[in-house]
C-alpha cells in the first residue's frame, strides 16, 4: 500500500485541480447559456467536476468519464470549427493534454481499469488524429495565380518609379509600384543587407506613448532622403548608407521638450521637388475629353507658371512637415533652408488655426507637390473635444510659401487665401492621410476623415455631413470641388478615409480607363473614374443596423464596393483563447457587448467594432501594378470594443494620453472607451488569422489568392521554438515591382518579407533590428544594384520593439543578372 501513496496523492491533486476547472467552467458556462451562448462549457465543466470527485475518491469510473468528455469535445470542436486547425486545437489541446496525464502510470494506476483506460486512449488518439488531419487543410485560404503574362497595352508614366523614388507612393500616383526588374523571383533569395544606418532618433521617457517610425525615403540621384519620429532629415549615400547631412528643425517652439502629454509623434515622409522636372511638359498619357487615356503629340500647356526664377539658388528642395505644425523647405544638396520659401525657410502651418493643445495638430503624412504648388493637410487629435483644429488643406506656393488656396470642408467654396486674422472652421473633417495628384487632368485627390468626436455625431453639420469619409477631389489652380464620393455616410467606427489614393489606369474591352482606387478601413477597395468620381466597379448600398445613443442617429444604409476584403461577420464560434477558460470568457464579453454586425452603432453598454478601427486598410495603403494590372495588399482583421460613457458636468474622465483608452470628448454629452478586443491574456478574442497578403486581379475585379502572413515571434511574453503562423497584423504598406516581386514589412514580427506577386509565396525574408512599421522602397544605385530600403524603428502602440534603423538590401555583385 506503501508504493501506491504517491500515485494516490498524484491522482487526488490531480483531480482537486479539475474540480476548480470544472467550478469555473460551470459558473462561466451558465452565465454564457443566460447570454444565449453556447452550452458547451456548462457541460464540459459538469463533466471536469463529476471526473475530478471520482479521481479524489480513487473510483475506476474516473478514466471513462473524462474519455467521454474528452469525445464530445472533439465532436463539439468539430461541429463547430470543421478541420481549421487554428480553431480547432486550442479548442482541444489542453483537454488532450489533461487525458495523456491521466494514462500516465502515476495518475492511472490508483483508478486504472481496462474500460476506463482502453476508452480514454481512443478518445486522445481520436483527437490527436484529428488535429493532424487538420495541419493539412486550410480554410479561408485562396490558392491561385495571377497571370504572369498579362500586359498592359500602354503605361502611364506617371504611375510608375523607375531608377529613384521620388515620392511617398513612388510617383503622386501612389501606385508603390517600381519598374525595376533585377530582383526577380528566382534570385530573391539570394538578398543580403547592404547597409545599415542608426539615425539617432529614438524613443525616450519624454516621447509620446505612440512615437513611431513610419518613414518612407526618398532616392533621388545621388542622395536618399530620409525623416524621423522627431522630423528630422538625413540625407545619405544610396549605396553606402554613409549620413552626407542632417538637419534638425529643433522641436521645441510649442513647450519645451517634454512631449509625453502629446498624443503620437511621426513622419511618415517628406517631399522633393525639382524645378526640371518641369521644363519640359510634352509627352504622352493626355488624358482625353471621354475620360480615357490616349495619346498627344504636342506638349501639354501647364495649368499654372512654373517656379519663379528668383528661387534658382534652391532648384531642388525637399519639404519637410514637422511634429510642431511648420513646413519647411530645404536644399535638397545641403540640407540648409531654402531662404525665399515663407519667412526663413518655413511656413507656420498654425496661422488661422485657432487654438490646440501641443501635438493635437501637424501633418503625419508627407505633402503632395506639383509644378506650382506644395499641398499639405493635417492630423487632428481624435477625440479630444468638439472644438478641435480645422481640416483645412493647404496649397502654397512652391517657391515662395504664398499661400494660394485653403480648402476648408466647413466652408468649401471659399478657397481664396483666408484673411490674416480669420479663422478656418474649427473641427471641420481633416485630411490626415497622404494625397494623389493628376497634373494632366489638373486635380488633386483628398482622403477626408471626420469631425470629432467619432463616436457622436449629433452636432455634425450639413458640411460635416457631405464631406466626411470621403474622396474628394480639387480643382489644382483654384481648390474648387470638382467632385466627391463617400464611404462611410455619417460615420461612427472612426472609419475615416487613412490611405492614398491610387491613380492608375485601367485596362477594359472600352479602351483604358482613368482610375483612382481608394483603399478603406471597412474593408472595400472604391473604384472610381477619376474625373468624375463615378463608380467603375459598381457600390451597393447595403443595410445597416440602428439604434444610435440617445441624440445621435444612424445612417439606413452604407456603400459597399462589390471588390473587397470585408470578413464575414463575427460569431459565438470565432471566439478563440489558448484555454477552455479565456475562450469562455471571450464568448461571454461578445454576447455582452452589442453586436449586428459591421456598423453596429457605438452604445453606453460597449459595441464590438469589426473590422475595428485600425482597419482592415490604413495609411500603409496597397501596391498597384499598372503593367500586370493587379494588386498586391495587406488586409488586417482585428475587432475593437468603443463604450460611451456619459460626461457627469464638465469633469473630464481619466483620460489616455493616446488616441485609444479613455477619451474625453470635451464638449460632446459623451466620452468614449476604445480599444482591441482582447482576452484576459492579452490575445484577441477572435479566432486567427489577423492578418495576410491577398492579390488582386484588377481586369476580373477579383482576389486571385489570399494566406496568412508573419507568426507570432515578438509577440509573445516568451519565444516558440517554432513561432505560430497564425497570420498578425501589419502596419506599414507593401510595394510591387516589374521584377514580379512584392516586398512588405509591417508585421509584429520583425521581419522584412518578399512575396511572388504571381502566387502570393513568400520568398525569402530578412530578420529586422526592431518593429518594421513603415512601407519600403526600391532603387537603382549607382553601382547597378536594385536595393529595397525600409525603416525598422518599431511603433509605441502597436507593440513592436522600438529602435532608430534604416536598412537596406541588394543582390550580392555575383548574382546579378
Amino acid at each position: 500500500m506503501s508504493a501506491r501513496k504517491p500515485y494516490r496523492f498524484a491522482t487526488w491533486v490531480l483531480g482537486a485541480v479539475m474540480v476548480v476547472v470544472g467550478l469555473i467552467l460551470v459558473v462561466g458556462g451558465g452565465w454564457l447559456i443566460v447570454l444565449r451562448g453556447s452550452g458547451y462549457y456548462l457541460l464540459a465543466g459538469l463533466g471536469l467536476l463529476a471526473s475530478g470527485g471520482l479521481l479524489i475518491r480513487g473510483h475506476p469510473a474516473a478514466l471513462l468519464l473524462y474519455a467521454m468528455v474528452l469525445l464530445a469535445t472533439l465532436t463539439w470542436s468539430l461541429w463547430e470549427v470543421g478541420f481549421d486547425w487554428w480553431q480547432l486545437v486550442p479548442r482541444v489541446a489542453l483537454p488532450c493534454v489533461l487525458g495523456i496525464m491521466l494514462l500516465l502510470p502515476w495518475w492511472r494506476r490508483p483508478v486504472a481499469s481496462p474500460l476506463g483506460s482502453g476508452a480514454l486512449a481512443l478518445a486522445v488518439g481520436l483527437t490527436i488524429g484529428v488535429a493532424v488531419v487538420a495541419q493539412f487543410t486550410a480554410p479561408g485560404i485562396i490558392e491561385g495565380r495571377l497571370d504572369p503574362e498579362r500586359r498592359a497595352q500602354v503605361i502611364n508614366e506617371a504611375q510608375v518609379a523607375g531608377e529613384n523614388w521620388p515620392a511617398y507612393g513612388g510617383t503622386n500616383a501612389g501606385t508603390h509600384y517600381s519598374s525595376l526588374d533585377q530582383i526577380t523571383p528566382e534570385n530573391v533569395g539570394r538578398l543580403q543587407e547592404a547597409w545599415r544606418l542608426r539615425t539617432g532618433d529614438i524613443a525616450t521617457s519624454t516621447s509620446p506613448p505612440e512615437i513611431t517610425n513610419e518613414n518612407t525615403p526618398l532616392k533621388v540621384g545621388d542622395n536618399l532622403f530620409l525623416c524621423t519620429s522627431h522630423s528630422r532629415v538625413i540625407a545619405v549615400s544610396p549605396e553606402t548608407g554613409e549620413a552626407r547631412w542632417t538637419f534638425d528643425p529643433e522641436l521645441s517652439r510649442m513647450g519645451a521638450d517634454d512631449f509625453s502629454g502629446w498624443a503620437h509623434m511621426t513622419c511618415r515622409g517628406i517631399a522633393y521637388y525639382d524645378v526640371s522636372d518641369y521644363a519640359d511638359r510634352a509627352g504622352s498619357g493626355v488624358a482625353t475629353e471621354d475620360g480615357n487615356v490616349g495619346r498627344d503629340d504636342g506638349p501639354v500647356v501647364p495649368r499654372v507658371p512654373s517656379i519663379s526664377q528668383t528661387d534658382v539658388m534652391c532648384p531642388r528642395r525637399l519639404f519637410l512637415p514637422t511634429a510642431d505644425a511648420r513646413l519647411i523647405a530645404l536644399d535638397a544638396q545641403s540640407g540648409e533652408r531654402c531662404p525665399g520659401f515663407g519667412a526663413d525657410g518655413e511656413v507656420d502651418l498654425t496661422r488661422n488655426i485657432g487654438g490646440f493643445a501641443p501635438g493635437g495638430y501637424y501633418a503625419t503624412s508627407p505633402p503632395v507637390v506639383t509644378e506650382r504648388l506644395v499641398i499639405v493637410g493635417g492630423h487632428v487629435t481624435d477625440n479630444g473635444s468638439t472644438d478641435e483644429p480645422s481640416g483645412v488643406v493647404r496649397a502654397y506656393d512652391v517657391g515662395t510659401g504664398e499661400l494660394v488656396w485653403n480648402w476648408d470642408s466647413g466652408n468649401p467654396e471659399a478657397t481664396a487665401p483666408i484673411a490674416p486674422e480669420a479663422t478656418y472652421t474649427r473641427n471641420s473633417p481633416n485630411v490626415w492621410a497622404p494625397l494623389s495628384v493628376d497634373e494632366r487632368l489638373g486635380l488633386v485627390y483628398l482622403p477626408t476623415g471626420n469631425a470629432t468626436p467619432d463616436q457622436y455625431g449629433a452636432d455634425r453639420d450639413e458640411n460635416d455631413e457631405t464631406y466626411g469619409a470621403a474622396l474628394v477631389a480639387l480643382d489644382l489652380a483654384t481648390g474648387g470641388v470638382r467632385w466627391r464620393r463617400q464611404f462611410v455616410h455619417h460615420d461612427l467606427w472612426d472609419m475615416d478615409t487613412p490611405a492614398q489614393p491610387v491613380l492608375l489606369d485601367l485596362q477594359t474591352p472600352d479602351g483604358m480607363l482613368s482610375a483612382v482606387i481608394q483603399p478603406t478601413k471597412q474593408g472595400s477597395l472604391y473604384v472610381l473614374d477619376r474625373r468624375t468620381g463615378e463608380p467603375i466597379v459598381p457600390i451597393e448600398e447595403v443595410k445597416a443596423p440602428s439604434g444610435a445613443v440617445e441624440g445621435d442617429f444612424t445612417a439606413a444604409t452604407q456603400p459597399r464596393s462589390i471588390l473587397n476584403l470585408l470578413p464575414p461577420p463575427l460569431t459565438g464560434s470565432d471566439m478563440w483563447g489558448a484555454s477552455p477558460i479565456d475562450q469562455m470568457l471571450c464568448r461571454i464579453q461578445f454576447h455582452s457587448l452589442d453586436y449586428r454586425g459591421q456598423y453596429t452603432p457605438p452604445s453606453l453598454n460597449g459595441s464590438l467594432v469589426y473590422p475595428g478601427n485600425v482597419g482592415v486598410f490604413n495609411w500603409s495603403g496597397v501596391a498597384a501594378d499598372p503593367a500586370r494590372q493587379a494588386m498586391f495588399t495587406s488586409p488586417n482583421y482585428l475587432a475593437f470594443v468603443s463604450r460611451l460613457i456619459p460626461r457627469d458636468g464638465e469633469d473630464d474622465p481619466e483620460a489616455s494620453t493616446s488616441e485609444q483608452g479613455v477619451r474625453p470628448n470635451r464638449g460632446a454629452p459623451y466620452a468614449v472607451e476604445l480599444g482591441p478586443f482582447l482576452s484576459i491574456l492579452g490575445l484577441p478574442c477572435q479566432a486567427p488569422p489577423w492578418g495576410q497578403v491577398a492579390g488582386i486581379d484588377l481586369g476580373s475585379r477579383e482576389v486571385v489568392w489570399q494566406h496568412r502572413n508573419g507568426t507570432t515571434r515578438d509577440s509573445m511574453p516568451f519565444d516558440l521554438p517554432i513561432p505560430l503562423a497564425v497570420g498578425v497584423p501589419a502596419l506599414g504598406g507593401p510595394i510591387t515591382t516589374a521584377g514580379g516581386v512584392s516586398f512588405l514589412s509591417g508585421t509584429l514580427d520583425q521581419y522584412l518579407r518578399a512575396y511572388d506577386l504571381t502566387s502570393g509565396r513568400e520568398l525569402w525574408k530578412a530578420r529586422l533590428p526592431a518593429g518594421g512599421q513603415a512601407t519600403p522602397m526600391t532603387y537603382r544605385g549607382r553601382d547597378g544594384r536594385q536595393y529595397v530600403v525600409v525603416t525598422a524603428g518599431g511603433h509605441g502602440t502597436f507593440g513592436s520593439r522600438m529602435g532608430d534603423y534604416v536598412v537596406a538590401y541588394a543582390l550580392p555583385r555575383d548574382a546579378l543578372p
